[in-house]
């Protein structure tokens, strides 16, 4: 074969070619939206999406045990310890028994009363945490805000509010 001797052109290798990278291009589009949708939608960067995502999760699961009253439960996954009975010095810091006072639906100290209903109305990443505002029982006033730690995987109480608007 010399220079001038071109291979003949081949239509159907070309077409398959074209639809393939086609069709790779189209999935990584429709993955990369479903990702920022499945994340919550975050004005953020995408290697910080699943930190949304798996930080609102949290956040509902958690929320969903208080709802249901199921204390233990929540308090588990507040800690990010499901067995934390089996070990209840570790978390001397916050015990069972203030995080009952906090969340409890008779306690006093709760100033949402029970929660029948819930919404993650924002979230942003601040240093290493995703803070969270969450409307309780659909009240426009003081929004509950919740950081999610991702090396962790437990939540806290924020002590930095979210702008929410006026």
């Amino acid at each position: 074969m010399t220079l001038l001797d071109a291979p003949v052109f081949n239509e159907a290798r070309y077409r398959r070619n074209r639809a393939i990278l086609y069709g790779a291009a189209g999935l990584f589009v429709v993955l990369f939206i479903g990702g920022w949708l499945g994340s919550g939608m975050p004005v953020d960067w995408p290697w910080n999406w699943w930190t949304h995502f798996r930080g609102r999760a949290v956040a509902s699961h958690f929320l969903t045990a208080v709802e249901q009253n199921d204390l233990q439960k929540a308090y588990g996954i507040w800690t990010a310890d499901p067995n934390w009975p089996q070990h209840p010095s570790q978390h001397a810091e916050y015990p069972f028994a203030r995080f009952e006072q906090d969340w409890s639906p008779t306690s006093s100290a709760n100033e949402f009363g029970p929660i029948h209903s819930f919404k993650i109305v924002a979230a942003r990443r601040s240093g290493n945490v995703l803070l969270m505002a969450i409307r309780i029982n659909e009240r426009k006033s003081n929004a509950l805000f919740l950081d999610y730690d991702p090396k962790t995987h437990g939540l806290g109480f924020s002590p930095v509010e979210l702008y929410l608007g006026p």
